[in-house]
């Protein structure tokens, strides 16, 4: 599941944007200030922060200066009520990927939110194809340095989901849901099983278990 992180100190709009956002599936952490962001930025991998520039403690640039130096993966959206050139250009120069400036739509916040992370998700297959690992759609074969892997169909529906979005991790429900027919009957220790003989084909650790919640494509190893 995507991670975001909402740091937005103004509650009605905190509460009314995370509820939109999360009807889109992203799991969202809510702060109110620069400490709580970047106290939880130590301790959880984000796929997105959002962050408002004008809140207390710690501002929102400082918060975005401590993802580029310790988090330089992670997506960054600015948000203010802030218009000026001078405000936006110090984001920009600070490497943020977007800015948003209040009062601002919900719906187009998503619709700003979805370029981003396919451009993040565009950019890890990109690194996982330099590392020599590449996905057939139209033949059903996965390949590591041009050497076939040898995959049974399941085993290749697998890898093909986990890798086209190495952000998300997968429940083993859903899983189920995009691999097998409606109609044939299984259940999550069949995806373990399939997941077990697909690890010990692929030459890398490249799928990471996330406890109690499902499968993840391992960027680490790539």
């Amino acid at each position: 599941m995507i991670k975001i992180l909402f740091l937005e100190d103004e509650p009605t709009i905190s509460d009314v944007t995370t509820e939109y956002m999360k009807m889109q599936n992203y799991e969202v952490f809510q702060v109110e200030n620069g400490e709580e962001a970047i106290e939880l930025i130590k301790k959880v991998n984000f796929d997105l922060a959002i962050l408002d520039i004008m809140v207390p403690k710690v501002t929102g640039i400082e918060v975005l200066e401590y993802i580029k130096l310790n988090r330089p993966q992670m997506a960054t959206i600015m948000l203010t009520a802030l218009g000026d050139e001078q405000t936006q250009l110090k984001a920009f120069n600070l490497l943020a990927d977007d800015f948003v400036v209040k009062p601002f739509s919900p719906l187009l916040l998503l619709k700003r939110i979805e370029a981003i992370l396919r451009r993040v998700i565009k950019n890890d297959n990109l690194k996982i194809a330099e590392k020599g690992i590449s996905i057939h759609d139209e033949s059903y074969q996965a390949f590591y340095n041009q050497k076939s892997l040898n995959l049974t169909l399941t085993e290749f529906l697998l890898l093909q989901i986990l890798i086209k979005e190495p952000n998300r991790v997968f429940t083993r429900d859903i899983l189920i849901s995009r691999i097998f027919n409606e109609d044939y009957y299984t259940n999550d220790r069949t995806i373990d099983a399939h997941v077990k003989n697909l690890r010990k084909k692929l030459p890398k650790n490249y799928i990471k278990t996330v406890t109690g919640v499902g499968y993840q494509f391992n960027m680490e190893e790539a």
